[in-house]
């Protein structure tokens, strides 16, 4: 279990650092601001460290928080079958689960 766990925290932290193997998703609020805030939202999504066990209890760095210019925004991975549709059977396995980050404003919670 904890090899298991291990295996998708680093699964999830590529994934989130360099936005290759899964589907990234932003929601109207990220949308609607300029690209240059998008980028920089999207810089804090990839550098985030700052996991806890409050933040984090399972330890797979597939949630977090930040401010940005004064307003609270998350991300959040989850896992899904290789057609989308359903979740995944096992996360820790690449041959059969795509990844989506989704970023939003946290008041679009």
């Amino acid at each position: 279990m904890i090899a298991e766990i291990i295996c998708i925290r680093e699964l999830n932290d590529e994934f989130r650092k360099t936005l290759k193997g899964g589907k990234v998703l932003i929601t109207k609020g990220v949308a609607k601001l300029s690209v240059t805030e998008q980028i920089a939202i999207m810089e804090k999504v990839k550098n985030f460290n700052q996991f806890t066990h409050d933040n984090d209890p399972n330890g797979e760095h597939d949630f977090g928080a930040f401010d940005y210019c004064g307003i609270k925004y998350f991300w959040k991975i989850d896992y899904y079958d290789v057609d989308y549709l359903y979740l995944s059977p096992d996360p820790s396995k690449i041959a059969v689960t795509n990844r989506v980050l989704t970023i939003m404003r946290a008041d679009e919670y």
